[in-house]
């Protein structure tokens, strides 16, 4: 990331998210941007979502939707909100052919997006950190009907990854196979800036962190 600042302290010469996948775009001569612009399009249901979230109490979009998910949880209004802005906005990137469910054909693209549009959700009302998940592969079928060999692919065809942390900051944290980049969102500009660079988890840390919510149960963690 660029340390060049202006007189005024400020960085002149930041990464954008965009300007960031647009330079490991150049880096592939075959490539033809749909992922770029599938990313992009990504980014603003991001900051669709974050808004939506910041001003849920306001919009009074805090509490239960009336339905359940396929948990058995109860869906949250900003559950529902949060899935349609992401549907409508891979749709309409024309980069997209499934998300479980089909995209029209005249809409179809070739990539496969999976994602949780947020995760968490029953921390909404506390105000605790919520999240966006999702994950890119690339279409196995050339064109027509998206078939089950198109979605269910397995975890190491993903051709990118990442997610959306919606808390006192907004942060994407995406990979596309080739290290991992942290992007916070500044709400000045409306633009996702480069942070975290090169993330990696230390080869040994200070915390001890283990799932033992189950051991009354004698399960294996």
């Amino acid at each position: 990331m660029s340390e060049r600042k202006s007189n005024y302290g400020i960085e002149t010469d930041t990464i954008t998210l965009q300007r960031f996948v647009l330079n490991e775009q150049r880096k592939y001569p075959s490539a033809t941007g749909d992922l770029t612009n599938l990313l992009v399009s990504l980014c603003t249901a991001f900051k669709a979502i974050s808004a939506a979230v910041r001003k849920a109490g306001l919009a009074q979009l805090y509490g239960i939707a009336g339905q359940t998910n396929i948990q058995g949880e109860e869906v949250k209004k900003l559950d529902v909100l949060s899935n349609e802005l992401m549907i409508n906005m891979l749709r309409s990137s024309l980069n997209t052919c499934a998300m479980v469910i089909s995209v029209e054909p005249s809409r179809q693209g070739k990539y496969i997006v999976t994602f949780d549009p947020l995760d968490g959700s029953s921390n909404i009302d506390c105000l605790v950190s919520i999240g966006t998940i999702f994950g890119i592969y690339k279409r196995i079928s050339p064109d027509g009907t998206v078939t089950n060999e198109d979605i269910l692919q397995p975890g190491r065809k993903l051709v990118a990854a990442g997610y959306c942390l919606y808390g006192s900051a907004c942060m994407v944290v995406l990979s596309t196979g080739h290290g991992v980049n942290g992007f916070q969102l500044d709400p000045s500009i409306g633009e996702f800036i480069l942070t975290n660079p090169n993330m990696q988890c230390p080869s040994k840390g200070k915390i001890y962190s283990l799932n033992e919510g189950y051991a009354k149960n004698g399960q294996k963690m």
